[in-house]
């Protein structure tokens, strides 16, 4: 089985090296490097081309979303993860429009940070609720048009079970059809809200009710 290659990025020493310790302790994670700053991430990214980072945000050398952005830009395939202790407005909406897959605390328990990793490799975001709760206040329709009008009654479907949490492959097990066509039906309902990934066609099914 190909391992997950995970680097984590984190400038306090010993949480840094709590969270390497216990990934190390999965047989499907290993972890490849350690930085200490944004910038020596950025290096190391460069270098190590991980698969998955852990990305800590608040850093002595800055955030981590100068390097979020930094890395995205050169390697569009690395899922980023921010790892943090911080819910403000002000950090979390430019780390996803940086380029951050999935936002989740340092308070989260060490599985669902596992979990986080292995579904960053599936492109699928995990978002803590608290987040999740502030994209929600603010995303707001501009002209009252309702997006989801233009969904076929499957793409509904789908959104729906996106906005219950649910992964492709429960998708796909609800309604009864194939991974590929639950893959085709997500990248019509994004493509047809005008969001970017999956936790924003999320937060867009509770907003509207759907779910």
């Amino acid at each position: 089985m190909e391992k997950i290659r995970v680097m984590v990025v984190d400038d306090h020493e010993m949480v840094r090296r709590g969270i390497c310790s216990y990934l190390e302790t999965e047989d499907d994670l290993e972890v490849v490097g350690q930085a200490d700053s944004g910038q020596t991430a950025f290096d190391m990214a460069l270098q190590l081309r991980p698969d998955v980072i852990l990305m800590d945000l608040i850093m002595e050398d800055g955030t981590g979303i100068d390097a979020t952005r930094g890395i995205k830009q050169e390697l569009p395939n690395v899922q980023i993860i921010i790892l943090t202790s911080y819910i403000d407005e002000s950090l979390i909406f430019p780390a996803l429009e940086a380029g951050a897959l999935s936002y989740i605390l340092k308070t989260s328990n060490a599985d669902e940070i596992v979990d986080a990793i292995r579904l960053a490799v599936k492109k699928e975001a995990v978002i803590e609720p608290k987040v999740a709760t502030k994209m929600l206040a603010k995303m707001r329709d501009t002209d009252g048009h309702h997006a989801h009008n233009d969904l076929t009654a499957r793409e509904l479907e789908v959104l729906k079970l996106i906005g219950e949490g649910k992964t492709n492959q429960e998708i796909a097990e609800e309604l009864f059809i194939g991974i590929k066509t639950v893959k085709t039906h997500v990248s019509n309902v994004l493509s047809k809200l005008g969001v970017e990934d999956r936790t924003k066609a999320a937060v867009y099914a509770h907003r509207h009710k759907l779910v």
